[in-house]
């Protein structure tokens, strides 16, 4: 049984939430101590966390920043705001979806199951560790690790599926629509510049390793991995 870590100031609504996922045999967890947010992560082995942006004291994004120093378990956020700029910053914090409020319960049931496959599915279980390779440039995806020229870095998990279809198709062209296919199972959800939050963040953790401007932009097709094929 998976759990799950709600961090939602409206006790009705987390209440809610938690009774409809209990149906779904969930086991859910609710947090009503909002200064020791991150205590009662590590407390809860949490395999997955809901998280409302709007809390007392720190906001979601804040404890967001905080979880993902020590886990990279699927964070989704739920909250009322609306606009481009919120969701674009729950990921550039480290949140791997946006949902907004009033939301379905059967759309947070999806994304929950997506996230849940795509994190701890049997069919990222595979006999001894896959590995990725261009030039220097290696990736661990069930680690979510990537490493170029003897230094690493860690990747979220949908950072990790980026990397991962770019690397099945090195130096050929991968298309966005491919892309958010692979990153979100129901991407009708998905606010097209959220793909482009995603390519700046990898493009940021490639550059910071050495590997610089690897990931192109083929106008009007997708994009594109080239790697060299020496370490500098």
């Amino acid at each position: 049984m998976e759990t799950i870590l709600i961090i939602e100031d409206d006790a009705k609504l987390a209440g809610l939430l938690s009774a409809y996922l209990s149906k779904y045999d969930y086991r859910t967890i609710l947090i009503d101590d909002f200064l020791n947010v991150l205590e009662a992560f590590k407390a809860s082995a949490a395999g997955l966390v809901l998280l409302d942006v709007n809390l007392p004291k720190y906001d979601g994004y804040y404890w967001c920043r905080q979880i993902r120093q020590i886990s990279l378990c699927p964070i989704l956020f739920i909250s009322a705001r609306d606009s481009g700029m919120d969701q674009v910053m729950a990921l550039e914090n480290g949140g791997d979806d946006y949902i907004t409020k009033p939301f379905h319960y059967e759309v947070v049931l999806a994304k929950i199951r997506s996230h849940l496959r795509r994190a701890y599915g049997s069919y990222a279980q595979t006999q001894g560790e896959r590995t990725l390779h261009s030039g220097a440039l290696t990736l661990y995806p069930e680690r979510y690790t990537i490493r170029y020229a003897g230094e690493s870095m860690e990747l979220t998990q949908k950072e990790s599926i980026l990397m991962e279809a770019l690397l099945l198709k090195e130096g050929r062209v991968v298309s966005r629509e491919k892309l958010l296919d692979l990153m979100w199972e129901d991407q009708h959800f998905i606010d097209d510049n959220t793909l482009n939050v995603y390519i700046t963040r990898v493009r940021r953790k490639l550059k910071d390793l050495g590997a610089g401007e690897v990931v192109e932009t083929v106008r009007g097709a997708g994009y594109r991995l080239n790697v060299p094929g020496e370490a500098p």
